[in-house]
């Protein structure tokens, strides 16, 4: 019934270490643009907290799919951006994490305000009589305590984003969904068999981050 992963003609080792180089770097771009978003939206100045409530209201209600392929024909194809790479696959491989990155940051953005939230407005009210700016109030005061408060979410956001990885097959990313609609048309009589392998790899690669993040939540959470 697995006779294909005997062959040696799929790369599935390959493919699924794609899939994790696309999820670690995209997580760490929307780790970093959410956060900035965050601070965007609870910010002093009424531009930026218009530009960040626009760019989350309208990025999330866009599918994941026209995101990234807008990032592969707009900005590579039409404009010529290939963000420091040379061949096509690594132009694809990074569109791919920028896209990824671009939509997951407003989720990340969205979670973090809710840990913002939380935490004490006379902490933050302290902080300014003492003399301490708005960006080192929310970097000093907020947002250690919010991103503590948020761990099990920002676990959640990083499942979603390892599962949504796969929409990058749509630029032709050699990950694991491009090779899986290989295998299906090679290996018609074992679809079944394919749809298991395939399954059983994101389970691999998401279990333990729900497992670890919980417990991390768990260890970390703020007593109120």
């Amino acid at each position: 019934m697995f006779d294909f992963l005997d062959s040696g003609q799929y790369d599935l080792l390959g493919a699924f270490w794609v899939t994790t180089q696309l999820a670690i770097y995209s997580a760490i771009g929307s780790l970093v643009w959410g956060t900035v978003l965050a601070g965007m939206r609870v910010g002093p100045v009424p531009l930026m907290r218009a530009f960040g409530t626009g760019y989350v209201n309208v990025m999330r209600n866009t599918p994941l799919t026209v995101v990234i392929v807008a990032c592969s024909l707009a900005l590579n194809q039409t404009l010529g951006f290939t963000l420091g790479a040379e061949r096509s696959e690594d132009i694809g491989f990074r569109m791919a994490v920028l896209g990824l990155a671009a939509y997951t940051g407003t989720f990340v953005c969205e979670a973090l305000r809710s840990g913002i939230n939380t935490v004490p407005v006379g902490q933050a009210e302290a902080a300014r009589a003492l003399g301490l700016s708005f960006f080192q109030v929310l970097t000093l005061i907020v947002l250690p305590q919010a991103f503590r408060s948020v761990v099990a979410p920002l676990a959640n956001v990083l499942i979603a984003l390892t599962k949504n990885t796969t929409v990058a097959a749509a630029i032709g990313v050699a990950e694991a969904a491009l090779l899986m609609r290989e295998m299906i048309e090679n290996e018609a009589d074992a679809l079944l068999a394919v749809f298991a392998v395939f399954a059983f790899g994101f389970v691999v690669l998401t279990l333990p981050t729900g497992l670890l993040l919980g417990w991390v939540s768990k260890r970390v959470a703020v007593k109120r």
